[in-house]
């Protein structure tokens, strides 16, 4: 099976079964892409009962590809990568995204979930 980041965005129907399945999303970041803003990817992954077998993102401006496979770890243009090992966390760096739903029950959602996340006491 085939599932398009793009053609779900569009309005197609699209359901995940168990069957084999590659989910492929060519401008990753479409947002960003059309405002060019230079953090866009192609990001592919596969998928068998469910469950991801292995994914692929190329970031394209930074001529980055990162794989991972299950069980098999991370990679980055071949580098094996892996976490900081930072336990602490008020020295570690939170990073997140807003995303682009603008529905009003979604955004009271998103700005809770922030709120939380800004109470913590992280480095930054």
């Amino acid at each position: 099976s085939f599932i398009g980041e793009e053609s779900v965005a569009a309005g197609e129907g699209s359901i995940l079964t168990d069957n084999p399945t590659w989910i492929i999303d060519p401008i990753d970041g479409t947002t960003n892409f059309v405002h060019r803003f230079p953090f866009v990817a192609v990001s592919i992954g596969f998928v068998v009962k469910k469950k991801m077998e292995f994914g692929i993102v190329y970031s394209c401006v930074e001529d980055k590809m990162y794989t991972a496979r299950k069980g098999k770890g991370a990679f980055c243009n071949g580098q094996k990568l892996q976490v900081s090992g930072q336990e602490d966390i008020t020295k570690s760096l939170l990073v997140t995204e807003l995303g682009s739903n603008r529905d009003p029950e979604a955004i009271k959602i998103i700005l809770s979930n922030m709120e939380r996340l800004l109470s913590i006491p992280i480095h930054g």
